[in-house]
């Protein structure tokens, strides 16, 4: 079984590599207005997101893979950002083609931001099975824990 999860794994991979090529070549248009301050809004995005997976994937040290698959290596990661989200990794790749839509003014990538939407929960779904299977007390902490967007807390 390890073998055909490691190939799903790897589609996973190559569909998100599609899709960033994706959003990244479609050209700039001008379906929608782009003032300053959508393209202010939009590089906040796109920085902030590519922020993000970099610190999420440095917090992950050995437990970081190239696939959704858990190594054995690693250990469960629940500080840091991943206090706040299960997958802020995949939180900043949202953020980040979210940003590139809204700067291409194209309406091309509407479609390609909803389908990596989508993608990126189904991903998440399929990886959170592996973790729970992985890692005993991950339940508790996607329980506790929402899956892209912090919670608002109050004090």
């Amino acid at each position: 079984m390890r073998p055909r999860k490691r190939t799903t794994g790897w589609l996973f991979v190559l569909a998100q590599v599609a899709l960033f090529v994706a959003i990244a070549v479609v050209p700039i248009s001008d379906d929608w207005a782009t003032p300053g301050w959508v393209l202010v809004i939009s590089a906040m995005l796109t920085l902030g997101g590519l922020a993000l997976v970099l610190a999420a994937a440095l917090r992950l040290g050995h437990s970081l893979t190239p696939t959704p698959v858990p190594n054995d290596r690693g250990a469960l990661t629940t500080g840091g950002l991943y206090r706040l989200v299960r997958h802020p990794i995949y939180s900043g790749a949202l953020a980040i083609v979210l940003g590139v839509a809204l700067r291409s003014g194209n309406l091309v990538s509407i479609p390609i931001a909803l389908l990596a939407i989508v993608f990126f929960d189904a991903k998440a779904r399929w990886e959170e099975r592996l973790l729970s299977e992985h890692y005993h007390g991950y339940a508790d902490y996607a329980a506790r824990t929402p899956r892209f967007v912090p919670r608002l807390r109050r004090r």
